[in-house]
């Protein structure tokens, strides 16, 4: 082969064999090659990042354009005026109630002491101050914390997008909005400075119970304007932003007390106090002291509120109403209610009660709807629909007045049944012959119920529509004892003519509205619906009233030298107590008993209601003249027909007529009646005077 045959083998040799010693040029070589391609992959990837980072950004920048211009389209880049405040007065001029911003933007930033907007700052966004609307800081701290931690703890929203939201848009949880969100945040931080931003925040925000804006807050959790809130108060009004439920101080303090120290913590964090300030601050914490201590006021409040569109179609500025509520005899009602439900509410079984009260004109100067308003806002006064018992009976006793009867006309209370049904007195007592006077003031059931039915179911039905119940009425004997259901406030209504003279009413409790420039855009007019009631009959059922309170079931309503009428009612089983009484200057009603018509334990309307009626009118009527119920009775010769003898109209012909009561065997005659002679029963028995016939305190039962 030669000697180029010989090195060709050993090149080959060269290639296959592996060479134990080098001079390290084949590593260089080959360690440049491998940094090559690493040099390669690294400028491939930035350069695959960059390209989509461009066009991230040009797809970024066109959805943010859309996004705008859309907004722009539809009118929302333009900060919303605050919708009119509403503010209500009370019948003395002093604020009931104020509603949303009736002077706009009630605080101002320069008016705050800085701990105030810095709280919530410090717990809502730390970098307020620094970031553009968006915090990409702050969103990738809130993404990696719900990453670790498996679900949502953390969000990411600044102070401005919050803002945005609660201005422009809805509370939906969508990809649209956080993107509209983001961009409406970073409007708004070009069009305005951070105090500024910050100001309409702590005007727009939602404190809880009904408070829009930190202003409203400080006055209804604290009774005091928001440049006096203390270090603690800022805290605790900043902490119940994240949930105003849960942190609600009113109703949850101990979750609200430890949001408060979280907050204090992080304004510590922030230097926006020190730790003395921190200690001092939670070392001396209290509760709330809330603008009313009266909640009770909001009932009428929202009823109120319900009646604005049907007085006021448009109003495009603050407006003020002007109302009957008197708030003495308001908050009076609150505290009477509360005291004896919470005296003797667990005893006796009973959790709820309402309470009207009128003047002689309809209008409502204090209205319960509950206990408590803060534990349930259905009010009882309003939509409530109750059986009156006897509470009712009025209606019957003037429809017999209307008939012929007086006061002084005599029936026998005795058993009865009509059809199928027997109404039975209280205790199952049963006191013979009784005046109708006698039986109104005993709230005998049998007497009222021969009357209604001797007299016309119909009649007696009209004669409660005439004076005011609008709720529908059945058409059957039961009806005199109070089985149809009304709401307080229809029934305390009813009762109204028998206070002023005979004319019924139409409840009312605004009496004016007006723009906050003075211009009247409502004005209540009108004097009432007509009389319903003659002179006559109306001292006739006043007589019966008087009865009542002076010797009846309502004798615990009586108080000072007070001409004063009323009845009690109590429905079957004790599920309802009620008592409606007046005087020349008030009429008012008491309902009592359970949302969920369970029975109490044995409350009647002489019991706890009438008790709440005299713990309210007692203090109303201070500083008031003693004054004479109207009604004249016309002298008339003395009635000597029963109920039972009174014949039936013709056109009642299908009212079930009260059978006769089964004969009883002659009385066999006693040693007694021997020797000194038996009665003779065709002689006139003598009639006890009322106030020697008291029976049972409350004779109302149905």
């Amino acid at each position: 082969m030669g000697i180029f045959g010989n090195e060709k083998k050993r090149k080959k040799q060269n290639r296959t064999e592996p060479q134990l010693f080098s001079d390290g040029r084949n590593d260089l070589r080959s360690d440049s090659k491998r940094n090559k391609r690493k040099r390669s992959i690294l400028r491939r990837i930035i350069g695959f990042f960059l390209v989509l980072g461009f066009w991230g950004l040009v797809a970024g920048a066109i959805a943010t354009g859309y996004i705008f211009f859309s907004l722009n389209e539809r009118g929302l880049l333009k900060i919303p005026e605050r919708e009119p405040g509403i503010m209500m007065l009370s019948n003395n001029g002093a604020v009931l109630s104020e509603q949303g911003a009736f002077f706009g933007d009630a605080a101002h930033i320069a008016d705050l002491p800085d701990y105030v907007p810095n709280a919530v700052i410090a717990i809502e966004d730390r970098r307020f101050r620094s970031h553009f609307g968006i915090d990409p800081i702050g969103l990738a701290r809130a993404v990696s914390r719900n990453i670790l931690s498996g679900h949502l703890v953390q969000g990411g929203s600044t102070l401005t997008q919050q803002l945005a939201k609660n201005l422009f848009l809805t509370q939906e949880k969508t990809a649209t909005r956080k993107a509209q969100e983001a961009v409406l945040a970073v409007w708004l931080e070009s069009k305005f400075t951070k105090d500024e931003i910050l100001q309409l925040y702590l005007n727009r925000v939602y404190f809880g119970s009904g408070a829009y804006g930190i202003e409203q807050a400080a006055h209804v959790y604290y009774n005091k304007s928001a440049n006096e809130l203390t270090i603690m108060e800022a805290a605790t009004l900043a902490g119940v932003l994240k949930a105003p439920s849960n942190y609600n101080p009113a109703k949850n303090p101990e979750s609200s007390m430890a949001r408060a120290k979280l907050v204090i913590n992080s304004m510590v964090d922030e230097k926006f106090i020190t730790a003395d300030d921190a200690a001092e601050a939670i070392g001396t914490a209290g509760g709330v002291t809330p603008e009313v201590s009266l909640p009770a006021k909001q009932y009428a409040v929202d009823w109120i509120s319900n009646q604005l569109p049907l007085l006021v179609k448009n109003y495009d500025q603050s407006i003020i109403i002007e109302t009957t509520i008197d708030p003495t005899i308001q908050a009076n009602a609150e505290k009477a209610m509360r005291k004896r439900l919470n005296e003797s509410g667990k005893k006796m079984n009973v959790s709820e009660g309402a309470m009207v009260v009128m003047d002689p004109t309809g209008a409502v100067i204090a209205m319960i709807g509950g206990k408590s308003y803060q534990k349930s806002q259905y009010n009882r006064a309003i939509s409530a629909s109750r059986q009156p018992g006897s509470a009712f009976k009025p209606f019957v006793y003037e429809a017999a007045m209307e008939n012929g009867f007086t006061p002084d006309s005599v029936e026998i209370d005795e058993p009865v049944r009509i059809g199928n049904w027997s109404p039975e007195n209280y205790k199952q007592k049963y006191l013979g012959e009784v005046s109708l006077e006698q039986a109104f003031a005993q709230s005998i059931n049998t007497v009222a119920a021969k009357l209604a039915v001797n007299v016309g179911i119909d009649k007696v039905a009209a004669v409660a529509q005439r004076f005011g119940i609008t709720s529908t009425l059945t058409h059957d004997a039961s009806l005199a004892l109070g089985t149809s259901e009304v709401s307080p406030m229809e029934l305390v209504t009813a009762y109204v003519p028998f206070a002023n003279g005979g004319t019924a009413v139409q409840p009312y409790v605004v009496k004016r509205i007006v723009t906050r420039d003075g211009k009247v855009l409502y004005e209540r007019k009108g004097d009432g619906l007509g009389q319903v009631i003659s002179e006559n009959n109306l001292g006739q059922m006043n007589r019966l009233f008087r009865a009542v309170v002076q010797n009846g079931t309502g004798a615990k309503a009586q108080f000072g030298n007070f001409d004063i009428g009323g009845k009690t009612g109590t429905s079957q089983n004790y599920r309802d107590a009620w008592f409606v009484g007046f005087t020349p200057y008030m009429i008012a009603g008491v309902w009592m008993g359970n949302d969920d018509n369970s029975p109490t334990k044995n409350v009647t309307g002489g019991s706890l209601p009438t008790l709440v009626w005299r713990d309210v009118m007692e203090q109303a009527h201070q500083g008031l003249a003693v004054a004479v119920l109207p009604g004249y009775v016309e002298p008339v010769a003395p009635a000597d027909q029963t109920v039972a003898a009174q014949e039936q109209p013709a056109d009642q012909a299908q009212v079930v007529t009260v059978p006769p009561l089964q004969a009883q065997p002659p009385k066999r005659k006693t040693l007694l009646d021997v020797l000194f002679g038996a009665p003779d029963p065709t002689a006139p028995k003598r009639k006890k005077p009322i106030w020697e016939q008291r029976q049972d305190d409350e004779r109302n039962l149905y």
